[in-house]
């Protein structure tokens, strides 16, 4: 409160003057309390009283003060303690060893290994502001010998603790002998001499501070600093860590910047980049061979991280070629050192002061996985392959990078060959399959001249004097046999899913170079159609992708039939891009969570191992076509089999280009193939060759002028047996000069297609060999009640059917309900088996016919073999 205050009263001309003389009197009792600050008490008390008699007396005035005024006064007088962060952490520490200390008086090593790992972490922000405290190196040392105390008393007295207490007793054990290396030489200048050690003040003071520098003076360094730089003089600059301290990089600190760059891993706000330009400073000054491996590893894992931690979905190409160069390297430096091996189960080497000695003839194992390296390599590379646009020059540019990646591939093979050589195992026999599933991957998709190409280079990178003892250098020119070979390595050494992608690689290279019978009969013996429901969905993609080369293999080797089975199973369901993983279908009220669609898009495939959607279906619909035409001319005379149908996705297509008021020219592959299959149904066939030969996807296909003339030949003969199943109810006889001359087709060609529909019953009528005419049977026309008749005898047949399986559900757990009553042995009837006498069919018994009269015959490629 202000001492110039307004003491209200009647005259206000005299408080001016009253003001005036408090303010003098308060001056002359603030200039004697400066003048009497050194005299003694009794002195200073004596000069008071008598100042306070000459003046009036200072308590005159304490009415004027106010109450807030007087707590200001008091917290005036009181001495507020300003503690530095640096002795606030120190005695957080203090705190800490406080609480270990009480918790090891009563034995709870529960409580002592969770303080002593939150006294670590206090640690290390002290440990960057200064040298470690004494107390810590005391608290460290005596808690070493409690534990071994504890140790040797529980031996000998063969007690237990209880099991959260051991385990945090194991725990401190453990960490507190890891923990102590680091301060190893400390530790033992304080077991020399405790007393002297606590006792003893630091070696150095503490130098005073330098003065600040002005902001001119920090602008004059800043300058000098640049136009050092500029003229590379960097004799004045050194790096500089966390706490201020300046960092060597020596070969005998490897070791330590290595440990602190490893469990920096996964830690929030740590500079991956910077971690990487330390390592390759160690490069550099790195001299031994186990050095040099511990840095790549570190190194290469470190730009993994990168990747991962950052916003983009994939590897830089610049990350991931630099990768590639070290892995490489790394490959090198265990090739020629084979003394060091990497090894996934090997045991850390702990100690960062000394190096490992190996003498000549041991081995030394280092912890990691080559095959997890080049694993990653390759999913980076496909994964950056799948974010980038393919209509780009950027999608070529790194899809050149695939041989670089192909030929570390076949090197990590040869180097996972020989420590399988030497000493065979599940582990490294286990990653040999890895390696070669992973290069077979790289070329069973591709044409032989490709995959030449890619061998080649692949070879003349290699070291001369390396070799694999699976595929060797001089076996590298026939691609066939470097597929059969890798396959037959996988089939011998591996189980689960390796061997079933082999198998399916083998497949598809068979179907991609025209081997349709070989690809069929593999795939079928390999009896993958039953069981592929249990594998992982990147399994059944490439099923998938295999299933649809075979039908392609078959179209292009003029088997219709079975090229329509084959491919119905996938382009019939309308989902050929999920299926193959060639994109994803995004309906409008789908229930596909984030996770869910983000694994989809993960799953698919690049672009240069893509399948041709649009030739896929078009191939489909036209194989559809010359099968669907024909039947249609059939049923249309024949109301018993009125109800058959090969390719619902064609009859969906045909009918709606029926019910269009107008249609004008084909303006895309689907409407080519339409119109082609209506001029085939009115008989017009040259026409229907003429549409499918103007379709030019068919240029996409390899000799597509061969291709060309096997669809013109296939529409001769459905066009012959659409006209035979149209016209048969108006002829007697029919000569076979008249259809070769209409078709122009050979007359052996035709005896032969009309013996064949006589054989399989589709036509009603006799070959007379002698006078080269075909004599027509008239049947028996069915009236309108027969018609009717047997249409009810389908429908009574299907509800039979339904009845049936209905039934077995039933009786099935009524069945399993009793025997478990009965117990075993019992309640089997006369019949025999688990059927009963009344002949319900339960497990184990004689199975019945399966709906629609058609046993199971190995699927699609079944029915193609049965034709």
């Amino acid at each position: 409160m202000s001492r110039f205050f307004y003491r209200g009263g009647s005259d206000s001309e005299s408080s001016s003057d009253e003001e005036e003389d408090v303010y003098e009197r308060s001056g002359e009792e603030d200039s004697d309390a400066e003048s009497n600050d050194d005299s003694s008490d009794s002195g200073s008390g004596d000069e008071s009283d008598d100042d306070k008699a000459s003046s009036g007396g200072e308590d005159a005035f304490d009415f004027l003060k106010s109450d807030s005024e007087s707590e200001e006064s008091e917290a005036e007088e009181k001495v507020t303690a300003v503690k530095s962060a640096k002795d606030k952490r120190l005695e957080g520490v203090e705190n800490t060893i406080r609480l270990i200390e009480n918790a090891q008086k009563i034995n709870d090593w529960a409580v002592i290994s969770t303080e002593f790992d939150n006294l670590n972490r206090q640690m290390l922000k002290v440990n960057q502001s200064g040298p470690t405290p004494k107390l810590y190196v005391k608290f460290v040392a005596d808690l070493e010998d409690a534990i071994n105390e504890t140790a040797s008393q529980q031996k000998a007295s063969n007690k237990k603790m209880n099991a959260s207490n051991q385990k945090g007793f194991n725990a401190v054990k453990q960490r507190i002998k890891k923990n102590n290396k680091e301060y190893t030489i400390q530790i033992d200048k304080y077991r020399v001499d405790k007393d002297a050690y606590m006792v003893d003040k630091e070696e150095a003071p503490a130098a005073a501070p330098a003065p600040k520098p002005t902001r001119v003076e920090k602008i004059e360094n800043f300058a000098a600093a640049a136009s050092a730089a500029a003229a590379g003089d960097d004799d004045g600059f050194a790096t500089v860590g966390r706490g201020g301290k300046t960092l060597q990089y020596t070969p005998e600190s490897i070791l330590k910047h290595l440990r602190s760059i490893v469990e920096s891993r996964g830690k929030k706000n740590t500079d991956r980049t910077e971690q990487i330009r330390t390592m390759e400073k160690l490069l550099e000054v790195a001299q031994n061979p186990y050095q040099r491996i511990r840095i790549y590893l570190t190194l290469i894992s470190t730009r993994f991280d990168l990747s991962s931690s950052s916003s983009a979905t994939y590897m830089s190409a610049e990350q991931w070629k630099s990768a590639d160069q070290e892995f490489g390297t790394l490959l090198s430096v265990l090739e020629e050192h084979r003394n060091y091996i990497i090894s996934e189960g090997a045991d850390e080497w702990e100690d960062d002061e000394k190096l490992p000695q190996v003498a000549e003839g041991e081995t030394f194992y280092i912890p990691g996985s080559i095959v997890s390296y080049i694993e990653r390599l390759d999913d980076e590379l496909t994964r950056s392959l799948q974010q980038i646009d393919p209509h780009t020059a950027e999608y070529i540019e790194r899809l050149s990078d695939e041989q670089q990646l192909y030929n570390n591939i076949v090197r990590t093979q040869i180097y996972a060959e020989s420590l399988n050589a030497g000493e065979k195992n599940e582990t490294r026999q286990d990653a040999v399959n890895r390696v070669v599933i992973r290069r077979l991957e790289h070329v069973y998709f591709k044409p032989s001249q490709v995959v030449s190409i890619l061998e080649d280079g692949t070879w003349k990178a290699l070291p001369q004097n390396i070799d694999s003892a699976v595929t060797t250098r001089a076996a590298a020119g026939d691609v066939s046999d470097l597929l059969q070979t890798l396959c037959n390595y996988l089939f011998q050494n591996s189980d689960g899913i390796i061997r079933a992608r082999s198998m399916l690689c083998q497949i598809y290279f068979l179907a991609l170079h025209d081997q349709y019978y070989r690809s069929r009969d593999l795939m079928l013996m390999s009896h993958l159609s039953e069981n592929i429901s249990n594998f992982d969905v990147s399994t059944q993609i490439l099923f998938n992708r295999t299933l649809v080369q075979i039908g392609l293999c078959a179209f292009r080797a003029g088997l219709i039939y079975e090229a329509q089975n084959t491919l119905g199973e996938i382009c019939g369901s309308g989902r050929q891009k999920e299926l193959l993983a060639q994109g994803i279908i995004l309906q409008r009220y789908s229930t596909v969570t984030p996770e869910q669609e983000r694994l989809e898009r993960q799953r698919q495939l690049p672009f240069h191992m893509h399948i041709n959607l649009e030739l896929l279906e078009c191939i489909y619909l036209t194989s559809s076509m010359f099968l669907e035409v024909p039947l249609m001319a059939q049923t249309s005379s024949a109301p018993e089999i009125r109800r058959r149908m090969i390719s619902k996705t064609f009859r969906r297509m045909l009918d709606y280009n029926e019910r269009q008021v107008f249609t004008g020219p084909p303006e895309n592959t689907r409407d080519g193939v339409i119109m082609s299959a209506k001029f085939l149904a009115a008989g017009d066939w040259k026409k229907a060759a003429e549409m499918l030969a103007s379709i030019k996807i068919w240029d996409l296909m390899p000799q597509p002028e061969k291709v060309k003339e096997m669809l013109s030949q296939q529409t001769q003969e459905e066009g012959l047996r659409t006209y035979l199943f149209t016209y048969a109810p108006f002829y007697d006889s029919l000569a076979i000069s008249s259809l070769s001359d209409m078709f122009e087709l050979s007359t052996k060609k035709i005896t032969a297609i009309i013996s064949r529909m006589i054989s399989h019953e589709e036509l009603g009528a006799a070959l007379d060999q002698v006078n080269d005419v075909i004599v027509f049977r008239k049947g028996v026309e069915l009236s309108r009640l027969q018609s009717q008749i047997v249409t009810l005898a389908d429908k009574s047949m299907g509800l039979l059917e339904s009845n049936e399986k209905t039934l077995e559900q039933r009786t099935q757990g009524m069945a399993n309900a009793f025997q478990r009553e009965q117990g075993p042995g019992r309640g089997r009837g006369r019949g025999g088996g688990a059927q009963g006498r009344g002949g319900a069919r339960f497990p184990g018994g004689n199975q019945g016919r399966r709906p629609g009269g058609q046993q199971f015959g190995g699927g699609a490629l079944g029915g193609a073999i049965k034709a």
